[in-house]
Parts: C-alpha cells; structure tokens; sequence
C-alpha cells in the first residue's frame, strides 16, 4: 500500500525537490536571517542528538510545526512526562519561530530542528533516536519520516488534527500524501468534519477528541497570572488589552486612543517588538505612553503601556475588561483562546477563516469582528456603556472553553495502552 505502484514515480519527484531546496535554501539563507536560523539549526540537529541520548534510552518523539502546534502539544508533553519519567522526550520544530523561542524548554531532554524529509535523515534520525511512541501535532505530515515509522513498526499518532477539503489528501491527484496518512495508528482530530473527510479516504481509526489547546489554556487559569506593574497601571479601571498587533490593526487602535475621552487604560503588545517598530506606535500617540522596558513609578499616571518584550501576554490578559487579537486583518489571526478564556469579549478584524474557535465564537457571539475604525470604535463604547452585554459577551468564551476541555486526556488514555 505505501509508496507501491504508480507511487514510485511520485517518491522519487519529491525526493528530488526535498534535495534540491535544501541547496536553494541555503543560498537564501546567505541573505536572510531567520533563514540562515532555518539552515544552521538544521546543520545541527544530529550532533545535539548524539550528546543527549545514550544507548538503550528510551524515547519519545513529538514533533511540531512552530509556536503554536507546541502549545497544543504542551499538555500532552507535561502528562508524558509525569507517566513516563524514565524516558527521554526528543521535540523536534520545523519553523525557527518556534524552535528559537522554546529550544530551551525544560520540558523536553533535547529540542532540535527536524532534519530536511530525505530518505537518509529519516533513517539516521529514527536509528538515533529509536522512538517507542512518536506524536505529530495538527497536520505536519512528511512522507519519508513517515514511511520509516511505518517500516519500523513504531506507533504513531497525529493529536489536535484538523482537515478540510482544501488539503490535498482530498484531491485526485493527492494519491502520495494521502497514502502517508496510513502510517497513523490513530487520529485525534478536532471536529467531526475531520473525521467525516478521513472517512471518505478510508481511514475510520479516528477520534473527535477536540482541540488540546483548550486543556493548555484550562492550566494558565489557574496558575498565578498575577504582575505588579499591571496592578499599578490599571488601578482599577477598564483596560483594553490588544495583543500581537500590526499595523492594520495598530491604525484603528490608535485612532480610537487619541479620540477617546473614556477613562480607558491601553496595553498595546505588537507582534514586532523591533525599536522602529515600537517608536512608530509611540509616535502615532497623544496620550501618555511608556515602554515595558523603560517601566518606573506611578504607573498609574500613564494611559498606554507599549510591551516590547516576549512571554508575559498572556498574564497581562488576566487584567483585560476587553482584548483585542491582532492578525485578522492581512497577516493570519493570532491565539484568541487565551483572551476568551478569561471570560472578557474578544475583538478581531475580518479575516479569520479557518480558525476553528474564532468562527465558533463568532458564531456563538463571544468574539466580535469590526472591519473598519467606525465599527471599532462603535463596539468599543457599547462595551463601555452596557456592562451587561459585556459580562454576557465574557461568560459565552469563559463556558466555551470549559465546553471543550478534556482532549489531553482521551490521548493519554489512549497511549497508556501503547507503552
């Protein structure tokens, strides 16, 4: 079945494009940094294996796209962990956004870029790492790793997955990718309409488990989010939240700010933390602003705090009466689940096809989406005004989350009877 036949032409093709970008990419790399992190990372990953894992470890393997698929394998990771202290946990990330920011996790004995999808580093990196149980995250889906697990007889599982119809394992020429699809012992997908398309393609080993973000963000609930410098600048008053902004999104902030005479305190936390970047936010303001990085006394004299650090936005959430998530008006939405999880109302632009808890929220009216700064602002002294739809607008995110909770469970459960 996998990579027979007429699949032997196609292997080859792929083999060949996976070997060729690898030399275009390391040209580019010569002229762009993040893609000379995306190649010397890379270049390695073995030798960082090879000092960590000794033989006769065991192991096991999750592998993530960037950032956010680790969020949703974090969960799981924390319970394997507890369960299976004995064994080493290998992460492996594909995007540098990812690996840069959590090579260092605590959570894993050895993080490191996945080698390029070659035949020769699937075989070398299985050899080396001998997996008893390997997890991808989503829908990273590489043929030749792939068909060297199968080969191998090692358990493999795809956890938070979600497929539509636009994905190529769902066309009619998608034959090669689908087939790698066989290689899962079982999917854990996040809606039935994922389950209902792997139905069409044949493959009925499939659980609508939900989405295991929901759990991560259950545990930032409880755990202190609390930071002195957001108990000062608040002081009790309503505090607009708006995270990992861009500029689309920072025009109409920033023009609701400056007409504003509504006892609001801001929190802006950008995307882009670069200086320039920041220096233009600061520019565009009339009303009193200060830096995270230049923070001093009597905050509370200050309307807006511009965060240009990394790592702390989601606890600044916590003091939020409304948020607003960037992304949705060009780049791609960023996390609107660790907002809603609050229970505030949540503010996005236009754009958020394909985020699953968006478009339900959305739907459920939890989340809010404006398409230009009249609507915004319109919005915003509603939520001003009418503590009442504010407070339903919040319970409708805080129960939709509790709703779907409890996917890290039924996986874990599932992987005890593996190990």
């Amino acid at each position: 079945m996998y990579f027979s036949g007429n699949m032997l032409p196609v292997r080859f093709v792929y083999n060949l494009l996976i070997s060729a970008s690898w030399y275009v990419l390391q040209v580019i790399a010569l002229f762009s940094p993040k893609m000379e992190q995306f190649v010397s990372g890379r270049k390695n990953s073995f030798s960082k294996l090879e000092s960590v894992l000794k033989n006769g470890d065991k192991s096991i393997w999750m592998h993530v796209a960037s950032l956010g698929e680790y969020e949703q394998g974090l969960p799981m990771l924390e319970r394997i962990k507890s369960n299976y202290p004995s064994h080493k946990i290998v992460l492996t990330f594909f995007s540098p956004s990812g690996y840069e920011v959590k090579k260092d996790t605590p959570i894993a004995d050895v993080v490191v870029y996945l080698p390029m999808d070659t035949i020769s580093n699937a075989k070398r990196f299985l050899q080396l790492i001998q997996p008893e149980l390997v997890l991808f995250v989503k829908y990273e889906i590489w043929p030749n790793y792939l068909h060297q697990l199968k080969l191998n007889a090692i358990p493999t599982l795809l956890v938070s997955a979600i497929f539509s119809k636009r994905q190529a394992f769902f066309k009619t020429y998608g034959g090669f990718i689908r087939k790698s699809l066989g290689t899962f012992q079982h999917f854990f997908v996040q809606d039935e309409k994922s389950r209902d398309l792997l139905a069409t393609i044949g493959y009925r080993n499939v659980t609508v488990s939900g989405d295991t973000r929901f759990d991560r963000v259950s545990e930032i609930l409880n755990r202190d989010n609390s930071l002195d410098f957001m108990e000062d600048f608040k002081n009790g008053q309503f505090c607009l939240v708006a995270g990992s902004t861009w500029p689309e999104g920072e025009e109409i902030l920033i023009e609701f700010i400056n007409t504003s005479n509504a006892p609001i305190k801001y929190v802006i936390a950008p995307h882009t933390i670069k200086p320039n970047h920041i220096e233009k936010i600061e520019s565009g303001l009339n009303k009193k602003s200060i830096r995270y990085s230049g923070l001093g006394e009597n905050l509370s004299t200050y309307d807006v705090i511009i965060i240009d650090t990394i790592g702390i936005l989601t606890k600044i959430y916590s003091y939020a009466d409304v948020a607003y998530v960037g992304g949705a008006f060009a780049t791609g939405l960023h996390n609107t689940l660790e907002p809603a999880a609050f229970g505030i109302p949540v503010i996005i632009g236009p754009q958020y096809e394909g985020f699953k808890e968006a478009e339900d929220l959305v739907d459920k009216k939890g989340i809010h989406v404006v398409h230009n700064q009249a609507e915004f602002s319109s919005l915003m002294n509603r939520l001003l005004s009418d503590m009442d739809f504010r407070l339903e607008t919040g319970t409708i995110n805080s129960n939709y989350l509790t709703e779907n909770t409890g996917a890290t469970s039924q996986i874990v459960a599932y992987i005890e009877n593996i190990l």
